[in-house]
């Protein structure tokens, strides 16, 4: 299969992305200091995914400062690898499960050292060779988790577990995610079918539901994980479509004021991963920084500070014992059970991504 058909499904949305001109998002604490220097490792994240201890704990240990550059979904992270040279501008990425295959076909990562990450057996079984990578050949796992509904309980204390708060029973303003594949994927559980369709029938009818939901006058428009959990926690919304760990953090910052639910439907199911470009200017200190999360005490620090679970199995005991109980993060067997993981669509994210273009055009 050419380089050219796997880089056709981002193409509209990398002309999209183009249009906008979305600016490079950075960490305010190195915004402005000017190009990477040569001995700092660029780190390209989300925002309020990884806390500043482990940062300054790296460069004590390295003599390595981290330079944190900051996205807000998928699709502006494979716009900066893409277009804005980020192959060889970053040396260390937090990329989806579901990118793992289309960014090795678009040349944009390289594969893993293994004899580098002494500490990658720390790993759980179930993520040692996961099916969207086998062996880790070109990514580690970071964190793992879910998409559910983050709402105030305060105003709506008999809020039903479904998708239909979003796409037929609003019962106050609401905020959909800014990730084409999560809000799709919701919008496809709740009619019925699984987050990986590739019918376009479905994906158009997934499209129509967003849509209408976007056009309700509860609506708050898109926002990215954290500004949803933002836009509830503030009182500005009343719902969220949210990752896990933005809800849980939330919930903590309430006092308990709000609450999250995986929907009775079912939901989505999602690993990060940590990969390295193609062209990264310093790929051993990204390997070294990679081990270093995979350390089971790093490795916890993580999850305690993101309320994301942990896929090291040996930081799983050093994890704070309420977080571990926590269904919001570790779900059940019964409703782990109700989670689809999101693939790589190959070709057919085109799909995906003509819908989605459709959607947050109109």
């Amino acid at each position: 299969m050419t380089v050219l058909r796997w880089l056709a499904p981002w193409l509209p949305l990398a002309l999209s992305l183009t249009l906008l001109g979305c600016p490079p998002a950075e960490d305010p604490g190195t915004a402005g200091q000017g190009p990477t220097g040569p001995g700092e490792l660029n780190l390209l994240i989300y925002s309020e995914y990884i806390p500043p201890e482990l940062l300054e704990e790296f460069q004590r240990r390295s003599g390595a400062p981290v330079r944190v550059s900051l996205f807000e979904g998928n699709e502006e992270m494979m716009q900066k690898l893409q277009l804005g040279g980020g192959k060889s501008q970053f040396d260390l990425v937090v990329a989806s499960n579901q990118l793992i295959k289309t960014m090795g076909h678009l040349g944009l990562i390289q594969k893993l050292d293994h004899a580098r990450l002494k500490n990658l057996g720390h790993l759980a079984p179930r993520f040692k060779d996961p099916s969207y990578d086998p062996g880790c050949a070109w990514s580690v796992p970071y964190q793992w988790g879910s998409v559910g509904v983050l709402y105030d309980a305060q105003k709506l204390p008999q809020l039903a577990p479904t998708w239909k708060v979003l796409f037929e029973q609003p019962p106050g303003s609401f905020v959909l995610i800014d990730e084409m594949r999560d809000q799709l994927g919701a919008a496809l559980i709740s009619l019925g079918h699984s987050v990986n369709t590739t019918d376009p029938a479905q994906v158009k009818a997934a499209g129509e539901r967003v849509l209408a939901a976007k056009q309700r006058p509860q609506a708050l428009g898109f926002e990215g994980g954290v500004g949803g959990k933002n836009k509830v926690l503030g009182g500005a919304a009343d719902l969220a479509v949210v990752w896990n760990g933005d809800a849980v953090r939330a919930i903590e910052e309430s006092q308990g004021r709000l609450a999250f639910v995986i929907p009775e439907e079912g939901s989505i199911g999602w690993v990060d991963c940590m990969v390295i470009p193609a062209e990264a200017p310093r790929p051993d200190l990204a390997h070294a920084f990679i081990d270093f999360i995979l350390e089971p005490e790093v490795g916890a620090k993580l999850s305690n500070f993101t309320k994301y679970a942990t896929p090291n199995q040996a930081a799983l005991p050093h994890v704070r014992e309420a977080d571990r109980q926590n269904p919001a993060i570790y779900p059940s067997e019964a409703t782990q059970a109700k989670l689809e993981y999101l693939v790589d669509l190959g070709a057919d994210q085109r799909l995906y991504d003509e819908v989605w273009t459709a959607v947050k055009s109109r």
